[in-house]
């Protein structure tokens, strides 16, 4: 009897304690504590932030990091032609719209509608440099069927990846296919070519050979 009692008492005084140690949990000093935890590094590691560095067997890495150069997006083709005055020349040389010249038609139509959303405001809706916007710059676009009239394809290209003047960069805002549209309606704009006539060599006779 005397052995039931005392193990009644440890009973009772243990689950006094708990109660007791449950209580004065729930006074905890610090709010944002989550008071007594198990192994807390199973559930509150640390997270790695934005724009920080942070340290990964011994190494100090920077969590923005930069691709690996050379590397290029999926999808993505690289645009091998500088911006400088060497590379505008040479996009005007060697550049070629690679759109299929059998859906030309279709590819103007889609250009007009960037033409519309990207351009008009400062070439003009008929590429006469007579935008709303031309007319607050400093000098207005040259006319497509005027002084833009033979500018090759790769060179309307080039001006609209890197921009040209007052123009500014289009990349952004264009796909390299976009702009090649846009480059198909820029060619209906500037119209038919000129025709560049080579003057022919002279001719000498026989008498102005002997003289010479």
């Amino acid at each position: 009897m005397r052995n039931k009692s005392t193990l009644n008492l440890i009973l009772t005084a243990a689950l006094t304690g708990l109660i007791a140690i449950s209580l004065s949990s729930c006074g905890k000093k610090d709010e944002n504590s989550p008071g007594v935890e198990f192994m807390p590094d199973m559930y509150r590691s640390e997270a790695l932030k934005y724009y920080y560095t942070h340290t990964v067997d011994g190494d100090t890495l920077q969590n923005a990091m930069l691709p690996v150069k050379g590397s290029v997006a999926r999808g993505y083709m690289p645009y091998l032609y500088d911006n400088t005055s060497e590379g505008y020349e040479a996009a005007g040389l060697n550049l070629k719209n690679p759109l299929k010249a059998k859906s030309r038609e279709t590819y103007e139509k889609e250009g007009e509608e960037l033409y519309g959303k990207f351009c008009v405001h400062c070439h003009g809706a008929s590429g006469g440099g007579d935008g709303k916007v031309a007319a607050k710059l400093p000098g207005p676009p040259p006319a497509y069927n005027g002084a833009l009239k033979n500018l090759p394809e790769g060179k309307i290209f080039h001006t609209i990846t890197y921009g040209k003047g007052s123009m500014g960069s289009h990349a952004s805002q264009l796909t390299q296919e976009e702009r090649w549209k846009l480059v198909y309606y820029v060619q209906k704009l500037q119209g038919p070519k000129d025709t560049v006539k080579v003057a022919a060599a002279p001719t000498t006779t026989l008498t102005e050979k002997k003289k010479i």
